[in-house]
C-alpha cells in the first residue's frame, strides 16, 4: 500500500482506476467524498462505493446530479457501501464492504 497525501480526487485521477480497482469514500464530508466519487466514475473503476446512511446517499445523488454526473454513473455507486448484513461496528461494516467488492468483481468476470 502507498500513502498518497493529495486530495482524494487528485489521488484517484492519478491512480487511473480500472475494473480491478475499488474506490470507497469514508469521510462523510461532501467536499472530500463527492469529488473522489466523480473522479472514480470517470474511469472504469470496478467498485465505487460511499459510506453513509440511505438518507445521506440520497442527498449525495442529488449533489452529484447537480454536478453533472449522469444517471448511468450514479447507478454504479454502491451506497450505502456494502452488502446489507445488518452490520454492527467497524469490523462488520468492513466485511460487508469487502463482500460487496468481491460480488462486483465477480459480476464482471
Amino acid at each position: 500500500m502507498t500513502l498518497d497525501d493529495r486530495w482524494p480526487d487528485e489521488a484517484v485521477t492519478a491512480l487511473k482506476p480500472d475494473r480491478a480497482t475499488a474506490v470507497v469514500t469514508l469521510s462523510h464530508d461532501p467536499k472530500i467524498d463527492d469529488p473522489a466519487l466523480i473522479a472514480a466514475l470517470a474511469h472504469p473503476t470496478g467498485y465505487v462505493a460511499a459510506l453513509g446512511s440511505r438518507r445521506s446517499h440520497a442527498a449525495r445523488l442529488e449533489r452529484l446530479t447537480a454536478a453533472g454526473v449522469d444517471e448511468a454513473d450514479l447507478a454504479r455507486i454502491d451506497g450505502p457501501a456494502g452488502i446489507d448484513i445488518g452490520s454492527i461496528g467497524p469490523a462488520e461494516i468492513a466485511l460487508s464492504i469487502a463482500a460487496a467488492m468481491v460480488r462486483s468483481f465477480h459480476a464482471d468476470a
